[in-house]
């Protein structure tokens, strides 16, 4: 490719450092995607013949057929799969193939291709995401009423509903789906025709390149549309606090999935079992998914280090800038459709649930509220009476519903058998009403919400 300066050819370690045709090879469909719709607009703007643009065009959708019959070969000597396209055109037309490559550079070349590849890959995540809360909403309309023990610093708290509680995470999604549509309308631009890092002199159309590309305009600035990567960076931030969801439902699965807990059985389609051990039911799924998000917020520290401190403009560090990318949107890929398989097939066990909720205490703050507005204390000493009550339970071994009225007015005597109302988990949870809160009405409005959007 660059005989013309150089005496001898690379040696063979020099090939292979160089080399990232055996990662870029992904972006073959946007390469030939951006290559029509150049070669078209050298073809409008007279820089090459409508002839040889056509000949171009015929050619390139040639080499696409062959790339999706057989695959993209791995040829060292051609480094990316920008040369090695060029390379096949060049053997399926011949000379006219030299033409593709006035005006433009690989530097704007493959910050075009990238573009366009990271901009597929949020389309699919976004997609998969609309299938994950299909399905975390489905669970929970149909849990809308289950009860089940809240947690603070996994200790029992208040008893919430599991349709409310999967309906959080519902809410961490709805972020996620914001912050990648965020990130494709900044990437939405088209740096081709910045060609290696100036701009070109010959008279292209880059307002036509766009727009035949799906991008909403050019890039503003040639030096920085060779150079940015922080589309790239976008996704992966995005990728990774998407990773970081799924993985907290993840190890809730893990843990509801225990014996100790046993509030989840998870299908054998998502579960696995012990080479030793026969009676195992393994989380293992939910246990990749958990592990993946590691490795994914090690791509996205891998391309922010990479970038760190590159002066302007293109740079062969950059090379190194596709593969966290690319491994990122696999595992997040498996990620997400393992998360939906679970939460589609799992059994939630909801007596179970009820039963831990109800031997937790989980009411106390019921308890402490009605002390506040039936009793007229202020919360720090209805805070106070109410520790002595649980003190009580736990000393008879009962739940605070369980205590008699002689002992809860022994405690405090402007206790009457109207606290009975609210120390249940059902009266606890219905109670719940404020905006946001766990009441089941709630959970169905924001299911409807959710919805309608």
């Amino acid at each position: 490719m660059w005989g013309g300066r150089f005496a001898e050819g690379p040696s063979a370690v020099m090939r292979e450092i160089n080399a990232s045709l055996p990662f870029d090879k992904r972006m073959w469909r946007q390469d030939i995607a951006g290559s029509k719709a150049h070669v078209a607009m050298l073809g409008a703007r007279g820089i090459v013949s409508p002839a040889d643009a056509a000949t171009i065009a015929a050619g390139l959708d040639q080499v696409a057929a062959d790339y999706e019959a057989n695959g993209v070969p791995d040829d060292l000597a051609l480094e990316d799969i920008h040369m090695l396209t060029e390379a096949r055109l060049a053997d399926a037309i011949g000379p006219v193939a030299g033409r593709l490559h006035t005006a433009r550079s690989r530097n704007d070349q493959v910050a075009t291709d990238f573009r366009l590849w990271v901009r597929d890959a949020i389309d699919q995540v976004l997609a998969a995401l609309a299938g994950f809360q299909t399905a975390l909403l489905v669970r929970a309309e149909e849990h809308a009423d289950s009860v089940m023990p809240g947690f603070t610093h996994l200790q029992s708290a208040q008893p919430v509903t599991l349709g409310h509680h999967l309906m959080a995470y519902h809410e961490m999604i709805a972020r996620d789906v914001s912050r990648f549509a965020d990130a494709r309308t900044r990437l939405n631009r088209c740096p081709l025709g910045s060609a290696a890092l100036a701009g070109t002199g010959f008279p292209i159309d880059r307002d036509a390149t766009a727009a035949a590309l799906g991008f909403d305009g050019p890039t503003r600035n040639s030096l920085d549309g060779v150079s940015d990567r922080d589309f790239a960076l976008d996704y992966l931030t995005a990728a990774t606090q998407c990773a970081l969801h799924l993985s907290r439902l993840a190890e809730e699965f893990v843990l509801w999935a225990s014996q100790p807990f046993g509030f989840v059985a998870l299908s054998d389609q998502w579960s696995t079992g012990s080479s030793i051990m026969p009676q195992k039911r393994n989380p293992d799924a939910a246990e990749l998914v958990r592990g993946h998000a590691g490795r994914i917020m090690g791509a996205m520290t891998s391309l922010m280090v990479t970038m760190k401190g590159l002066p302007l403009a293109y740079s062969k560090d950059m090379q190194d800038d596709k593969p966290p990318v690319f491994e990122a949107h696999d595992l997040l890929g498996l990620c997400l459709a393992a998360m939906t398989g679970m939460v589609e097939s799992a059994t939630f066990r909801t007596e179970r649930m009820r039963q831990v909720a109800e031997a937790g205490f989980s009411t106390a703050t019921d308890l402490a509220d009605w002390l506040v507005r039936e009793a007229g204390l202020p919360f720090r000493e209805a805070h106070h009476v109410t520790g002595r009550a649980v003190k009580r339970a736990e000393e008879l071994g009962v739940g605070l519903d369980a205590l008699s009225l002689d002992e809860l007015t022994a405690i405090d005597a402007r206790i009457d058998t109207s606290v009975y109302d609210v120390l249940s988990v059902d009266a606890s949870v219905a109670s719940r009403t404020s905006f946001g809160g766990t009441a089941p009405a709630n959970v169905r409005a924001a299911i409807r919400a959710a919805r309608n959007i």
